[in-house]
């Protein structure tokens, strides 16, 4: 028979053993815990299109919208929402004096309606982004393209989702 010998690890000590709480010793209860969970409203995991107005608001403020110089090239079916892509072209003569601040994407369904900002600079020549977006639903997307003399130009797009992106469900 051999024996092997077992040398036994020390304990750690000070801050690397951390330190052990019960939900008693904080003085809560688990029942408290649980009514507290059960009380709390539950948000929706989709916004709204209340909440996507309030979202391009916080953006354009009280400027008006103008319909025009935005192309906005996105499927209008989309077979998996995982994957979206999404292109937004603005006419612009990209000058010292008129051009292309930023872009701005929202959506009228997903858990945030304030998807992309890109932010162009003075040295880009041509007003256009191309990405990938997750979509939860079919919905109504929507580009607004910010100048610098302080106009909004924006277009939408509908879209049809058939196999929505993975989203969180709150209920």
């Amino acid at each position: 028979m051999t024996r092997r010998l077992v040398i036994p690890r020390p304990k750690a000590e000070g801050p690397l053993r951390p330190r052990q709480r019960s939900l008693a010793s904080l003085g809560t209860t688990r029942r408290a815990v649980l009514v507290g969970i059960a009380v709390l409203p539950l948000a929706s995991a989709y916004a709204t299109p209340e909440a996507l107005r309030a979202a391009i608001k916080e953006v354009v403020g009280d400027k008006t919208l103008r319909e025009g110089k935005v192309v906005l090239d996105i499927p209008s079916l989309i077979e998996n929402g995982n994957a979206v892509p999404l292109t937004v072209t603005v006419d612009s003569p990209m000058t010292a004096d008129d051009r292309i601040k930023a872009i701005h994407v929202f959506n009228e369904k997903n858990p945030q309606p304030h998807v992309y900002n890109a932010w162009l600079g003075p040295s880009v020549a041509k007003a256009e982004i191309a990405t990938r977006i997750k979509l939860g639903d079919s919905q109504r997307i929507v580009a607004i393209a910010e100048t610098s003399k302080g106009e909004f130009w924006t277009a939408s797009a509908d879209v049809v989702v058939t196999l929505a992106a993975c989203l969180e469900d709150l209920t």
